[in-house]
């Protein structure tokens, strides 16, 4: 081991001693039953860390590290950045009360969704945790309200009373999974302790519901929003680079607008097939051809969402789906799909909130583990519209993209493979920008390979999939760095992406309930873009092509790139994500030195 590899080894094991659900997400197991300091003396603890930790990285010279070991000297730098800034300017800790709902969900349903130990050991840790649950709510209570100048979100407080009682259903999910290997005698000796700790834990949830709802809701006053200087500095460590919200929103309008057109020229092709006997409208008729094309890809779009399964068999569909995607990509010999399992369920309540389908994938250190990809049902209150409007917008052919993008090749053959990566500094430290554009990416390039290519109404939901994608971007700018409203969100989703009023719905709290995550979509997709064609163009170069660099279009237009001597796909997308999960600059410099 070298030198280098045992001080990475001594930041590990301090970072995990001082963050116990990272480490458990991550797969080191050591701290299972413990959570954060919450308190300011723990706050003050990780500062120390991190500082010391920067300090040393800092002063490791160039010449004394391999290239690799450079690179993940500077990552790290960059991650203690990060970790500064949340701890000392975001403080979601102070203003964000659905942040402890995560934290206490992140640090219980690991331990009982998968085996990486004997089931006594985690239902041990599980106790443990649920015993120290009052000290986190304690703490939680002396943080909320602190921070001058930025009050306690209204929206992430009512949030969290929702979310709540998915932290009972875990604790019941440990007490079911206890039940039910009752005739383990580990298991039998440790029952007490974990009905005891259930009760405890249950009771200080109560307590919290009750100080959220009676004494902090009426001082709740936030809206969430960061406003521009605060998201700006966020900016630049979700993406680990100067981009600024001017020059995401300029990219974002290009490609809206392209896909917008793109979206029209289909459904005015297809509306034959999808609107039957109806005459297609016109600008005469509409008052303006943009009225025209509105109504044009509306009426079909919403003619395509009216083929979807029933809400109860939504799981299945992805499952089906599922099946159809990996026999794609072998028979076109795209990806090399990986054999680490794979689950596909309904989300658990805590994250319901959240999104509509999500991939949970194990940490790094966790070997052999199952995947998650979770769909969401929608609530048990919705009316029958409500829950139409939702299936339209999960509907068949949209079921198909989104398992693309959370399953295979998009976040669950990713992950398998960031797990892979011999550098343990870039699979636990994953950027949620390469994730999250490699989803979106990819799916695109199954698109431009010829997936369902005889389906056209499959690529206009697929744009109007990735216009979801840019109208992120737009709203999680224009609200933190803006004054968007709901009207003008709605507007945006509705109208300018086509979206169904639930889904848009459901999108404007997301929104207001996180920060810079909703512009990793399409950020992270250009980037990913913008690496597919500087790798052609060398490959091009290298090939004699006398076309030099103008074999490759630039800038790219709504579609593929075609073709490129000497580019091959397979051997690119598997170079891509062999190296973890890196920020993507730090992914240029690996692949294209820079």
């Amino acid at each position: 081991m070298t030198v280098f590899a045992e001080r990475v080894d001594a930041f590990l094991g301090d970072f995990f001693r001082r963050y116990p659900v990272a480490a458990t997400a991550a797969g080191n197991h050591a701290h299972d039953g413990e959570w954060p300091n919450l308190t300011d003396a723990g706050q003050a603890d990780r500062l120390a860390f991190i500082d010391d930790w920067n300090a040393e990285l800092q002063a490791m010279p160039d010449a004394s590290l391999a290239p690799d070991d450079r690179i993940d000297r500077d990552l790290l730098i960059s991650e203690l950045a990060a970790l500064r800034f949340d701890e000392v300017e975001l403080r979601e800790a102070g203003w964000d009360p659905l942040s402890y709902v995560y934290l206490l969900g992140g640090g219980i349903f690991p331990l009982l969704a998968r085996d990486f130990a004997p089931l006594p050991t985690r239902l041990a840790s599980v106790a443990s945790r649920l015993e120290r649950v009052p000290a986190v709510l304690k703490a939680a209570k002396g943080q909320l309200g602190r921070i001058n100048g930025r009050p306690v979100s209204k929206l992430h407080l009512e949030t969290a009373l929702r979310q709540l009682p998915g932290i009972d259903s875990l604790a019941d999910d440990a007490l079911a999974q206890a039940a039910a290997a009752a005739s383990d005698p580990a298991v039998a000796a440790l029952a007490p302790r974990l009905e005891k700790s259930a009760a405890t834990a249950r009771r200080a949830l109560g307590g919290f519901a009750r100080y959220l709802r009676g004494d902090l809701l009426p001082r709740s006053h936030g809206d969430g929003r960061l406003g521009r200087d605060l998201f700006a500095r966020k900016l630049r460590h979700t993406f680990r680079s100067n981009l600024t919200d001017e020059q995401i929103l300029t990219e974002a309008r290009l490609e809206y607008d392209a896909v917008r057109a793109e979206m029209i020229r289909i459904a005015r092709k297809i509306w034959k097939v999808w609107v039957p006997g109806q005459p297609l409208p016109n600008a005469a008729g509409e008052g303006s051809q943009e009225a025209a094309d509105q109504k044009i890809v509306s009426r079909v779009t919403s003619a395509i969402g009216r083929a979807h399964h029933p809400a109860g068999e939504l799981v299945e569909a992805c499952k089906e789906s599922y099946r159809d995607i990996v026999e794609f990509c072998m028979r076109k010999n795209l990806i090399g799909v990986p054999h680490e399992p794979l689950e596909i369920d309904w989300t658990p309540p805590f994250l319901r909130e959240f999104a509509g389908a999500m991939l949970d994938s194990p940490g790094p250190l966790d070997k052999g583990q199952r995947s998650f990809y979770f769909m969401t049902p929608p609530p048990d209150e919705w009316t029958s519209g409500q829950i139409e409007s939702y299936l339209a917008e999960e509907n068949d052919r949209q079921i198909a993209l989104t398992t693309i993008h959370e399953a295979t090749p998009g976040h669950y053959l990713q992950l398998v493979y960031s797990n892979r990566c011999p550098s343990v500094v870039r699979a636990v430290f994953g950027s949620g920008v390469f994730v999250e554009g490699w989803a979106v990416y990819v799916t695109q390039v199954m698109m431009d390979l010829g997936f369902h290519a005889d389906d056209p109404a499959l690529l206009l939901i697929h744009w109007k999939f990735y216009l979801r994608a840019i109208t992120n971007a737009m709203i999680d700018v224009g609200i933190h760095a803006g004054s968007m409203t709901e009207a003008e969100a709605m507007e945006l989703m509705v109208n300018g992406g086509f979206q169904e009023e639930s889904e848009a719905r459901k999108k404007w709290d997301r929104a207001r309930l996180t920060s810079t995550q909703l512009s990793t979509y399409f950020v992270g997709s250009m980037e990913m873009w913008n690496l597919e064609r500087e790798r052609r163009r060398r490959a091009a170069a290298a090939s004699g092509d006398p076309r030099g660099a103008s074999a490759v279009p630039e800038p790219r237009v709504v579609g593929g790139l075609g073709r490129t001597p000497g580019f091959s796909y397979k051997a690119h997308l598997e170079s891509v994500i062999a190296h973890g999960s890196p920020p993507i600059p730090v992914l240029r410099r690996i692949l294209l030195g820079e």
